[in-house]
């Protein structure tokens, strides 16, 4: 599942393409210093950033499809009415799947008082939904400074601070120990097949050792992030439209198709059929 070893087609069509990175991966979006916020739309084709930074805060939100987000820490899904949080300078990459549609607002840092530390998917409450396709009309890459827009974008900045206490499960971490590299690595790779029996047996270690590394490293067990693992991917499968409950179930290792349905209400908060039918571009 790891994102440096996707390879999408770039095709896509925003309201305006923002400013070629520089040597170091910085994403210059603004064309005026004045401008504080603003906005960006994207829908099209599939799309991958590659990794990169900016020197804003950007609040991604998915109108329809699905966003992966990948980050040193871990690896992130946005589905569609979902948001993400992604802070100023942390380097990250996205991967836009095909057909999604998304709205980002991009905020100074000075507007929002923290939260500069990691990725966070968050629920889109009503009142943050339409704030944000109010917001496309004030594009950040303008050249124009706009009063109103600054009101409009300060009054939006504390909202999102808000909600980002608001945070959804939809993560899987990285972490630099070799050991529990090699075995997050070897999941993502046989999550059809996989179980902790078999992984201890791949990696010559004890199913104690693993689950003592990954709490340490991960503050997880191994199992929940076998769990985890599975129902990602999942997800990812879900949002094709040829994709069938039964084949994601089998897919990442689910035994039936009423516990894959079970143990992906309890981590998602909807059914793998409703997910599904939202994925669902021709919907």
């Amino acid at each position: 599942m790891g994102l440096r070893s996707t390879t999408v087609a770039v095709a896509a069509h925003s309201v305006k393409r923002p400013s070629v990175s520089d040597s170091n991966g910085l994403v210059r979006l603004r064309n005026a210093d004045a401008v504080v916020a603003g906005a960006y739309v994207h829908q099209g084709d599939a799309l991958t950033s590659g990794w990169h930074t900016h020197d804003l805060h950007q609040l991604e939100y998915a109108v329809a499809g699905l966003v992966e987000v990948e980050t040193a820490a871990g690896h992130y899904l946005l589905p569609s009415q979902q948001m993400a949080w992604i802070p100023a300078g942390l380097e990250h990459q996205s991967v836009l799947h095909t057909s999604v549609r998304t709205i980002s607002v991009f905020f100074d840092p000075t507007l929002l008082s923290a939260r500069n530390d990691r990725v966070r998917i968050l629920a889109a409450a009503p009142l943050v939904r339409e704030m944000l396709l109010h917001a496309v009309r004030w594009p950040i890459g303008r050249h124009v400074h706009d009063a109103r827009a600054d009101r409009f974008f300060r009054t939006m900045a504390d909202v999102i601070d808000e909600a980002l206490d608001d945070e959804r499960p939809l993560m899987l971490p990285s972490c630099a120990h070799p050991l529990v590299a090699k075995a997050a690595g070897h999941v993502r790779a046989n999550l059809d097949s996989v179980t902790v029996a078999t992984l201890c047996r791949a990696l010559s270690t004890t199913e104690r050792t693993l689950r003592r590394l990954f709490q340490a490293e991960l503050a997880m067990t191994c199992r929940e992030y076998l769990l985890q693992a599975r129902l990602l991917h999942a997800m990812v499968l879900l949002a094709r439209s040829e994709q069938t409950v039964a084949g994601a179930a089998t897919a990442v290792g689910f035994s039936s198709s009423s516990a894959f349905a079970r143990a992906f209400r309890q981590r998602c908060g909807e059914s793998p059929s409703t997910f599904h039918r939202r994925m669902d571009p021709r919907a």
